[in-house]
């Protein structure tokens, strides 16, 4: 079986906070931006790639994904962390932008096996809500 990653879908306190956070401090485009908020869409989400984006989803939402994903207590379940491969480039942009906008890298590391092998430098750092964002470029 060939899969490619669709979606991810982070618990978020402030859809519009969150939102503002991943395209101006992460540089991931907005999807349904603007639909969000015109009240025309019930959440926004970012571009990760052609194929992948990643939905902004309000605790509020909780109520219900039980029922919607058929197992109990889904909603809510944490992840450890997600990751997003750059290039060099926009690696170091990204960290100019986490400084501009006073977010701090939690951990480094380097040579880092990850889905396309070893990267030579990794960062972490919180979104506005805790979430774990690992972001690491190849050679």
């Amino acid at each position: 079986m060939r899969a490619r990653l669709d979606h991810l879908v982070c618990w978020v306190s402030d859809q519009l906070l969150s939102l503002q956070f991943y395209e101006q401090v992460v540089g991931l485009p907005g999807v349904r931006a603007e639909q969000f908020r015109h009240g025309r869409a019930p959440f926004p989400s970012v571009r990760i790639s052609p194929d992948t984006i990643l939905d902004l989803m309000s605790f509020e939402a909780m109520r219900g994904v039980d029922e919607a994903t058929g197992v109990r207590g889904s909603a809510g379940h944490p992840v450890n962390h997600f990751c997003l491969a750059v290039n060099e480039e926009d690696f170091e942009a990204l960290q100019v932008r986490l400084k501009r906008h006073d977010v701090e890298v939690s951990g480094t590391r380097t040579n880092s096996f990850g889905a396309r092998g070893i990267a030579p430098e990794i960062i972490y750092f919180p979104d506005p809500d805790g979430n774990v964002i690992e972001v690491r470029y190849y050679e």
